[in-house]
């Protein structure tokens, strides 16, 4: 099954994120929970946790993308 990471909704007022860094690289398996990415709102930068466990199989959205709310950063092949 195919989870999609998508920046979340953090509070009113903020509307994209921009990718800081990706911990995890295509290929690598993840665990639920486990910080993927890192991102950075206008009011905050914090740590993205995998939705899932499994293989990263794509980054949609490379260091320095700015990615409205609600949009797909990566997928990961769970198990």
């Amino acid at each position: 099954m195919t989870v999609e990471v998508r920046v979340p909704q953090w509070g009113m007022g903020i509307a994209e994120a921009t990718v800081v860094q990706w911990v995890k690289a295509v290929g690598d398996h993840v665990e639920e929970h486990e910080p993927l990415v890192e991102l950075e709102t206008a009011k905050a930068t914090d740590f993205i946790n995998a939705p899932a466990s499994g293989v990263l199989t794509e980054i949609v959205a490379a260091p320095g993308m700015v990615v409205p709310v609600g949009e797909i950063l990566a997928t990961i092949d769970g198990e």
